[in-house]
């Protein structure tokens, strides 16, 4: 029998995970292992999944990060603080919720970071949000969110001017605007106060350079995709599941 692994979101049939994990598990030669999808159209749909046999692990993605926590036995400590999570071990005492976003930011992240990146906007307050403030507050930046809607502590993008973007200058688009197929979309930023200070990295990793990201190199940015994020998450959560 199978020890299966899979992929918990909504509208997923163009998942990064089940095509690194089908590839890797071929190229280690695991052919008692397999990955798949699991679709659900809403988290109360979560219980009939853990029926399924001989599951060993999970991915959580948008949009249930947060709202998978009430269905855990246990929480890592990092995950508590971040308040979400993407990876579920299936354990004795049963299930164990892990953050491995944070671990795939901060590696992709660390090595464009300069002495001037000393606070960042986080575009979007979503559930990846979370893992990214959490590390970019331990690296030591001052985070600001930006959503388009008003709420306390929150800047909404008709607030963002030369002022703002002078001072932060490491900004990360947490919202899936510009992915393939809708490419041409971006956040609304003021693009004509990104200077070659500015650091622009983005979660969104098909297509290769989002419009957000060729926006900001032509401005002389440093950028940076999701691709490595991603594969260093995965690598994690592979990790924690044979651990």
């Amino acid at each position: 029998m199978k020890n299966r692994y899979g992929l918990l979101g909504k509208n997923i049939s163009y998942s990064f995970s089940k095509g690194y994990f089908s590839k890797k598990f071929k190229a280690l030669q695991l052919e008692e292992h397999s990955y798949e999808n699991f679709d659900i159209q809403t988290i109360e749909e979560f219980p009939k999944i853990l029926e399924q046999v001989n599951l060993k692990g999970l991915n959580v993605t948008i949009p249930y990060k947060e709202s998978i926590l009430p269905y855990l036995s246990e929480i890592d400590a990092d995950a508590e603080q971040i308040g979400a999570v993407n990876t579920i071990k299936f354990t004795e005492n049963g299930l164990k919720g892990f953050n491995t976003d944070a671990y795939g930011f901060q590696k992709s992240l660390e090595p464009f970071l300069k002495t001037h990146h000393s606070k960042a906007l986080i575009l979007g307050t979503g559930g990846a949000s979370k893992a990214i403030r959490f590390v970019l507050n331990n690296l030591g930046l001052e985070t600001q969110y930006v959503s388009r809607n008003k709420t306390n502590n929150v800047l909404t993008y008709t607030q963002l001017d030369s002022g703002v973007l002078n001072e932060f200058t490491v900004i990360v688009n947490c919202t899936p605007l510009g992915t393939f197929p809708d490419v041409d979309k971006k956040p609304d930023i003021p693009y004509q106060h990104i200077t070659d200070k500015h650091l622009l990295f983005d979660l969104v990793y098909n297509p290769e350079v989002t419009t957000f990201l060729k926006l900001g190199q032509e401005k002389g940015a440093s950028i940076c995709n999701g691709f490595k994020m991603l594969e260093l998450q995965a690598d994690r959560s592979w990790e924690i599941w044979n651990s």
